[in-house]
């Protein structure tokens, strides 16, 4: 089947679900083909048919998009060396500063080690400046200078070790965080890589969805974001990324949203409606009862021109629901056709009967 085919069905589609919203609102319209009470009238007047004002407004349309909710950063704390578990500085659901020390493991005879190397990078240290300057005298071989070179730079790479393991008994948090979750309990022995802490930032949060390939075009980074969370609340963002190319699977386009959460609402990891705000345009809102479909398909509404003869404009929907369409295409101002329509022919000569004012 062809694009365009399928492009017809699902405007098509689109319109046989405004009708039924607007039907289960229960909102009561008379239809378009009954026609409207009048007066008799000689065979060559035109026929009436009752009209309503409506005019363009500015109104911003939005892409919406199911999405998913994640901490905007999570890191797992995982130890560095073995050693018992002697103090937990903090505890789950805590929020932590980043430097600040998460626990402190035993020190088994490392800061020791510590000592042990620096004395013995100084000594090197001074055997290197004496053996040069005996050097200079020819008192001392330069195979001699080597080797005290050699053994000072392994002893400093030595030191560095030990302090690094020395640092690994006290981790500490890499940024501002959420402790989420406590993987040891005091006394626990562990080994290096034994996870201790999940570590969450949610005072920022990031939003993720899949964008249509048809809509791609129409969002880019910049773009306000109203984000619907399940429980009713509701937080606002701004998309920071959207993906150069589609899923081979899907054939959508990944986007990425970031969400400020100041409040630390626990919604991470949640599901949420993502609303993408979509350039301002001119557009007309209006009864899905007065949608109708096209010879190609495609939705329209009947209207009377200047001249008071009937015209059929096909239009785009940009939002349906119970309470009405937006929909954009049509002129600035238009005398919709709400009763009689079914009775006039596109291009035919009418009287239009404004009873705008009669229905308050």
């Amino acid at each position: 089947m062809s694009k365009s085919r399928w492009g017809s069905l699902g405007l098509s589609l689109l319109v046989i679900i405004a009708l039924v919203l607007w039907l289960v609102s229960g909102e009561v319209k008379v239809a378009q083909q009954e026609a409207p009470d009048m007066e008799e009238v000689d065979a060559g007047e035109p026929p009436s048919v009752e009209v309503e004002t409506l005019r363009a407004r500015l109104y911003e349309p939005g892409l919406m998009l199911q999405g998913q909710l994640e901490p905007w950063r999570t890191v797992s704390i995982s130890a560095g060396v073995s050693g018992t578990v002697e103090e937990l500085a903090v505890d789950q659901g805590q929020r932590v500063k980043q430097g600040q020390t998460l626990l402190r493991l035993s020190d088994d005879g490392r800061r020791a080690g510590v000592e042990r190397w620096q004395a013995r990078v100084r000594k090197l240290e001074a055997d290197l400046a004496a053996a040069r300057r005996l050097g200079a005298s020819n008192l001392a071989s330069q195979s001699d200078i080597l080797g005290l070179e050699s053994d000072l730079s392994a002893a400093r790479a030595e030191l560095a070790q030990v302090r690094h393991a020395v640092n690994d008994l006290t981790p500490k948090a890499p940024f501002d965080a959420i402790v989420n979750r406590r993987h040891v309990d005091l006394g626990n022995l562990v080994q290096p890589g034994t996870a201790l802490f999940e570590l969450v930032q949610v005072d920022r949060l990031k939003a993720t969805g899949q964008i249509p390939q048809q809509s791609v075009g129409d969002v880019a980074e910049g773009q306000s974001v109203y984000i619907r969370l399940i429980n009713g609340g509701s937080l606002e963002g701004e998309v920071s990324f959207v993906a150069s190319a589609a899923n081979p699977q899907t054939r959508s386009f990944e986007v990425e949203v970031t969400v400020e959460n100041p409040d630390l609402k626990r919604v991470a990891g949640g599901s949420a409606t993502l609303r993408i705000a979509l350039p301002e345009t001119r557009a007309t809102f209006i009864s899905p009862a007065y949608l109708s479909l096209g010879d190609d398909g495609r939705p329209g509404v009947r209207y009377v021109d200047d001249g008071n003869r009937v015209v059929f404009r096909n239009v785009t929907l940009l939002s349906v629901t119970t309470d009405g369409a937006w929909v954009s295409g049509l002129p600035d101002e238009i005398q919709l056709i709400t009763r009689g329509g079914g009775f006039v022919s596109i291009g035919q000569e009418v009287h239009p009967v404004d009873r705008s004012s009669d229905r308050g």
